[in-house]
């Protein structure tokens, strides 16, 4: 016999415990595509508190589309460990250019990362940041729906020792960082120099050289990176997508372990 109301508590509980878990963290992620949830698997692996806030349904960025909604998306050599890691399978189109499906690698995704011990809660928006001392040391987060309902609800607050802003094209968490506390960035003009247009060949290179820390406490990677740092957009090709979460995550934990 199934009780309705045993569903309930097992639900609520359960949810309860992970948010509650996670007040406190080494890590908070915002966004869930490909540099967000390969970073928060290599933090998770590496026995860190992480959670990622994803203020949509789903994970995964923009993956599941692929091109244009052509389902397949494209990725170079240098990001096949980050696949075979992830047991992503993937095919040679021809010398240099690899292919996968979409659906198949934003699900992959999801699944190594949660499955290495990364909490992820998604319709959660965070709409603003911690500040403390200096730095930025946590986030401030709503349900999506209330956001977008218009209702006036109180956020609530979780700290965290690091964040990183993995929002893609928008940049949120870097750009409400700036708006509100007027703080210079580590970037080449102290602000948000905004991503140019498509040039795959700069814009996959360069997003993986511009990832990291732009402000005490807070890492940019993926589209977020070339956003904030002025990288040229690129298009259905994800290698530096991959590589950015991964090298991130190497630098978050290079800060969290000198500590």
């Amino acid at each position: 016999m199934i009780s309705d109301v045993a569903v309930t508590r097992a639900i609520s509980q359960r949810f309860f415990e992970k948010f509650q878990s996670s007040l406190e963290l080494d890590t908070a992620i915002v966004g869930a595509g490909p540099a967000g949830l390969v970073a928060g698997r290599y933090l998770a692996q590496a026995g860190k508190r992480v959670a990622l806030f994803e203020s949509k349904l789903s994970t995964g960025g923009g993956i599941w589309g692929g091109g244009m909604l052509f389902n397949e998306i494209v990725v170079q050599s240098d990001a096949l460990p980050v696949l075979e890691d992830f047991g992503i399978e993937y095919s040679e189109f021809e010398s240099g250019y690899y292919t996968a499906d979409a659906v198949h690698t934003a699900s992959a995704l999801a699944y190594g990362a949660t499955s290495a011990g990364l909490t992820v809660f998604n319709t959660c928006r965070v709409e603003d940041v911690m500040f403390s001392e200096g730095r930025v040391a946590g986030v401030v987060v709503l349900w999506s729906p209330v956001t977008a309902a218009g209702l006036h609800v109180d956020p609530l607050s979780l700290s965290a020792r690091t964040v990183l802003d993995a929002t893609g094209h928008d940049c949120d968490i870097t750009r409400v960082t700036v708006r509100k506390m007027g703080v210079e960035l580590e970037t080449e003009t102290g602000d948000i120099m905004g991503e140019k247009c498509m040039w795959a060949e700069s814009g996959e290179r360069s997003v993986v050289e511009m990832t990291g820390r732009v402000f005490p406490g807070l890492y940019v990677a993926g589209m977020a990176a070339a956003a904030v740092h002025g990288g040229y957009r690129m298009g259905p090709i994800f290698g530096g997508m991959l590589v950015s979460g991964k090298k991130v995550a190497d630098q978050i934990l290079a800060e969290l372990d000198s500590k």
